[in-house]
This record gives C-alpha cells, sequence and structure tokens, in this order.
C-alpha cells in the first residue's frame, strides 16, 4: 500500500535536471495575513515547506539547493518579528539535524557573520561541522546575506591578497571572483525559483545567475509543494539552454 506522503510523480523522472536549484522563498507573510494570523505563523508554515524542498530535491539527487532565508535587508521588519524568525531557524536547524545527517546533506551558510547573534552563528557552525562529510545535496541557507555586500567581500579579499603580493592582479579573472564568494566549491544554480509572484531577484546571487533559468509561481511559499517543484522542474527540462549561442538543430 503506497504511503500518503509518496510523492505524485516518481523522482527522477524529469531529464535534464538542474545541478543546483536556488530559491527565493516569498510570501510567509502573506500567506499569514490572509488568514487572519500574525506573520510569524506564516513563517511557522513556511520552515515546514522548506523540510519538504529539501527531501524533495535529495530524493531527486540534485546537487546543491539554496534558499533565501533572510536577507540583509530583512534586519529593517519589526523586531519581534526578527526575534521570531531567529528562534525558529534554532529549531528548525536542532530538528533537522538527524535528518541531515541520514540522508547524507551537506549544510553550508552563505552571508555576513556581523549582526547574527552569538547562539545563532554558534548553532550555525555546530551544523556545518556536524554534516561536513556529507556526500549528498549540500543545502546552503542565505542568512544576513545580500550579492552586492558578498561582491563587495569578495572584492577586499581579493585586494588584500594582491596587496600582499600573493596574486598578480593582471591574472584575476572570472574564477578567481568566483573563488571568492561564499558559494565557492559550488555550480552556478541552474534553475532560480521565486514564489508569491514577484518578478525581481531581490538581490540575491546575482554573480551566480547570470546564465540561471528562471521560474516564477503565483504560489505563496507555505503552499508551495512537490507538484509545484515538479512543475518547475518541467519549466526547466523544456527550456533551450545556449547560454548566448546558438540553437544547434
Amino acid at each position: 500500500m503506497p504511503q500518503a506522503d509518496a510523492s505524485p510523480i516518481a523522482p527522477r523522472t524529469i531529464a535534464p535536471l538542474p545541478r543546483h536549484i536556488a530559491i527565493i522563498m516569498d510570501g510567509n507573510g502573506r500567506w499569514a495575513q490572509r488568514r487572519g494570523l500574525a506573520r510569524v505563523m506564516g513563517h511557522h508554515e513556511g520552515s515546514k515547506t522548506v523540510r519538504g524542498m529539501v527531501t524533495a530535491c535529495a530524493e531527486r539527487k540534485i546537487e546543491a539547493l539554496t534558499l533565501y532565508s533572510f536577507s540583509s535587508e530583512n534586519w529593517s521588519r519589526p523586531e519581534d518579528e526578527v526575534a521570531a524568525l531567529m528562534t525558529l531557524l534554532k529549531q528548525h536547524l536542532t530538528s533537522e539535524l538527524p535528518l541531515m545527517l541520514k540522508n547524507g546533506i551537506k549544510f553550508r551558510r552563505l552571508g555576513r557573520r556581523e549582526g547574527i547573534s552569538a547562539d545563532v552563528l554558534e548553532l550555525l557552525d555546530e551544523t556545518e561541522r556536524a554534516t561536513a562529510h556529507g556526500t549528498g545535496m549540500t543545502l546552503t541557507l542565505a542568512l544576513n546575506y545580500g550579492a552586492r555586500a558578498e561582491m563587495v567581500d569578495a572584492v577586499h579579499a581579493i585586494a588584500a591578497k594582491a596587496k600582499a603580493g600573493e596574486l598578480d592582479p593582471a591574472r584575476i579573472d572570472e574564477a578567481t571572483i568566483a573563488a571568492h564568494l561564499g558559494t565557492a566549491g559550488l555550480p552556478d544554480p541552474d534553475l532560480l525559483i521565486r514564489t508569491a509572484g514577484q518578478m525581481r531577484v531581490s538581490n540575491f546571487l546575482l554573480w551566480q545567475i547570470g546564465y540561471a533559468e528562471l521560474h516564477v509561481t503565483e504560489t505563496l511559499w507555505p503552499d508551495f509543494g512537490v507538484e509545484d517543484l515538479e512543475c518547475a522542474l518541467r519549466d526547466f527540462a523544456g527550456r533551450q539552454r545556449t547560454f548566448g549561442g546558438l540553437q544547434v538543430k
């Protein structure tokens, strides 16, 4: 007898699959407001969606999944909402660690450390250490992240090496820059999914998504399920990716 939570479509029936999926998880607040609930309840529901997406992507042998959790601009939200988000993050990391270990998922954090409380940083670091030897999917959480800040930090690091004589400025190329970004070692995203219908990339992975396929859905993040993921994957599989060249007939 099939399990009730089995995926409606067997994993890996869609080809080609992206190696790296990046998701802008938008719509938690609107989901809650439409139901007359506090915004934080939308974030609680959204955290459940995260678990489902991590599981679904791991089942489909996606190499990397990067989730936009909290931008550097999100600190301007009400203080109680930010505090609730950080509490929810700690709870989620603690509860999901056994699942990550079971499935060989390697966890990474992306974004500046400055501004994040010591207890949250400690738990993030512990999760990275505990999963460092995972051989399955790499799960990256973008927290206190902004792509422009990431590129500024990369330029600072490269300039410091050049000043110290460790790097010839004339030899700086795209690979040099990529190696100094927070996503170093990961393939660039092939597919960028944005929920809740907004047609913008919101300062997310600006360098890395240069050739990513975009999939925007009106579905709010807490309602985004396996069927929605399958739709995005089928959309991706139907695209002709020429990377600036001409389609070969």
